[in-house]
């Protein structure tokens, strides 16, 4: 592993990133949290069918 090479990459990858516009941030911010909430809905969906098949159907 070339230690010097590795961190010039870093640097220039740190210097061509630019800072996000408030736009690009909440569009990121929704997409992100849409996806939250759909894994979040799938795993609900799936703990019920769960309890309901474990526990023979009753509450």
């Amino acid at each position: 592993m070339d230690v010097p090479y590795d961190l010039t990459s870093y640097v220039r990858v740190l210097k061509m990133a630019t800072t996000p516009t408030s736009e690009e941030f909440l569009q990121v911010s929704k997409i992100a949290g849409a996806g939250i909430i759909l894994v979040g809905l799938i795993g609900f969906i799936i703990g019920t069918i769960m309890l309901f098949l474990t526990s023979g159907g009753g509450i």
